[in-house]
């Protein structure tokens, strides 16, 4: 499964810039919706587009691999020949 770091981002991102950033301002800037990133930030699975993730991406100016991430859902059996 693909799980969304914006939660995370945010933070990093507060840090870095030494100021608090609400969903608001990230919707604002992002043309997301607040309810939108607040799914998101609430459900680390949402199904999010991938325009939305290149504009996450664009405001938070980072590459895709810091703002979402792969799990595994099951472990994988690794089957070995003889």
């Amino acid at each position: 499964m693909i799980i969304i770091n914006l939660q995370a981002m945010i933070f990093a991102k507060q840090v870095e810039w030494k100021r608090h950033i609400t969903l608001k301002e990230v919707a604002d800037a992002t043309g997301i919706s607040r309810m939108t990133l607040h799914r998101m930030v609430k459900n680390p699975t949402y199904n999010a587009c991938t325009e939305h993730l290149g504009k996450l991406c664009t405001y938070f100016s980072c590459d895709i691999s810091a703002l979402i991430r792969w799990q595994p859902d099951h472990p994988v059996r690794q089957i070995f020949a003889a």
